[in-house]
């Protein structure tokens, strides 16, 4: 009888690993929405991204809930909006001792759910790499991993974790080895510092880009990209040669946009900053909060390409939805598969917080922004967060109380219209309001 149940138990475990699609996330780390050849880009070429979007569900239309990378990332972890999950900003002081204040928030954000957190639990392998902001990879509820997160050892933001892509992908071949050896579904997290600065990308790629006659810092970033699109091309591969590909989903997003200072110089939210365009990572603009949003499964997503809103919030449903684990209640996001739910959205939203710093317990203390998109209307509404670092011109370079633009005739939110459609600003201010009252402007 014993053999029986013993074989019952094996069998079991054996369909389990079977039945459940493993699941890959891939997160690029600071790239514009348009720099992708699926996009439509004229020089930048990311043929390994072309094909994953070409293989499911496309999403030229998705959003961050923040854009900025750690606020982004817990979003994207929880599907949850930053008021919500606390982590507003990258620092609780951007100036004095990062890592070590960071503890106590990075504890009170671990006791909520995460779809990282709930794979493990449904026996899911798991694994961590590249970005990661909240302490260790085990805090983070995941088996294996790169970061240790340990503020004496200047763990802040990946540490360990950051070498991968840029240094090859070992550690993620050999977790994959031994995911397939013990039979059993995983989950991993990709996440490189890449297209991320430093910008130092392989000759091959820099020589190919400075030959354009482009601007030098314009140049180093498209060849970032290309580098970064090359690595998930190294992920996939290893991937299909395991044959594995079939029956994972992957996901893919960027954590917020990002645009070389010399480019585009008549934008009208360029100012003087030598980092990068104001318009772009930390704003909310298109610039700063819209990225491509890939759902890929072989198995099961017929390809298309779709104009519905996407957005980060719903990573979490959809992984949810795919691999039959419970859901918290109360998350707004949806099943991107699921495209009855697409269809009955009518509003996203989102918001922008002081870079550095986090008021633990108020995140509306350091809010800057909450913006909304309604059919072809986006709202940005400004509020009067406080932001004691150096890092203050990054919200008082864009000084009023509302903003609208029609993104169907105005995608780059060149011509503001608010004074033309004091109805529309009304109706899409009292949905933001609805979802977040915020510190009124």
């Amino acid at each position: 009888m014993k053999y029986v149940l013993l074989f019952y138990i094996v069998y079991s475990a054996f369909l389990f690993a079977a039945e459940k699609p493993n699941v890959v996330v891939i997160l690029s780390d600071d790239q514009s929405w348009k720099d992708y050849g699926f996009t439509g880009h004229k020089l930048v070429q990311t043929p390994h991204l072309d094909r994953l979007a070409a293989s499911g569900l496309t999403f030229t239309k998705g959003y961050v809930a923040s854009p900025l990378c750690r606020p982004s990332l817990a979003s994207i972890l929880t599907g949850k909006f930053p008021r919500e999950h606390g982590i507003t900003g990258n620092d609780v002081d951007g100036v004095n001792d990062r890592s070590s204040l960071d503890v106590p928030l990075r504890q009170a954000f671990h006791k909520r759910p995460s779809f990282v957190k709930a794979l493990t639990a449904q026996g899911y392998l798991t694994h961590q790499s590249g970005k990661w902001w909240e302490g260790s990879y085990q805090d983070g509820g995941f088996t294996h991993g790169m970061t240790h997160g340990d503020p004496k050892r200047e763990g802040r933001h990946g540490d360990n974790g950051l070498r991968i892509g840029r240094e090859g992908m070992k550690p993620i071949e050999d977790f994959l080895d031994h995911a397939t050896s013990e039979k059993k579904p995983f989950l991993l997290w990709y996440a490189p510092f890449l297209p991320h600065t430093p910008h130092n990308p392989p000759d091959r790629f820099w020589e190919k880009y400075r030959q354009t006659g482009i601007a030098e810092d314009v140049a180093k970033y498209y060849a970032m990209c290309e580098w970064f699109d090359e690595t998930c091309g190294d992920l996939l591969k290893n991937l299909e040669k395991r044959n594995l590909r079939e029956n994972t989903l992957i996901v893919y997003i960027c954590d917020n946009g990002w645009q070389a200072p010399s480019e585009n110089q008549q934008d009208p939210h360029q100012v003087q900053w030598p980092q990068y365009a104001l318009g772009s990572k930390g704003s909310p603009y298109e610039l700063g909060t819209r990225t491509p949003i890939l759902v890929s499964w072989p198995a099961k997503i017929r390809p298309m390409d779709s104009s519905d809103l996407a957005h980060a919030i719903d990573i979490f449903p959809t992984i949810a939805a795919a691999t039959g684990m419970p859901v918290p209640s109360d998350l707004l996001g949806i099943n991107l598969m699921d495209e009855s739910a697409r269809k009955k959205r009518d509003t996203i939203f989102g918001s922008s917080h002081s870079s550095h710093n986090i008021s633990i317990g108020n995140a509306d203390e350091t809010l800057q922004y909450q913006w909304c998109i309604s059919g072809d209307w986006k709202l940005l509404v400004r509020y009067p967060g406080k932001d004691t670092t150096n890092y203050k011109i990054l919200h008082d370079w864009d000084q009023f109380t509302v903003k609208l633009y029609h993104l169907k005739t105005d995608p780059d939110e060149k011509n503001e219209i608010s004074k033309d459609h004091p109805d529309i600003v009304s109706a899409l201010r009292k949905k933001i309001e609805s979802w977040n009252p915020g510190s009124r402007p």
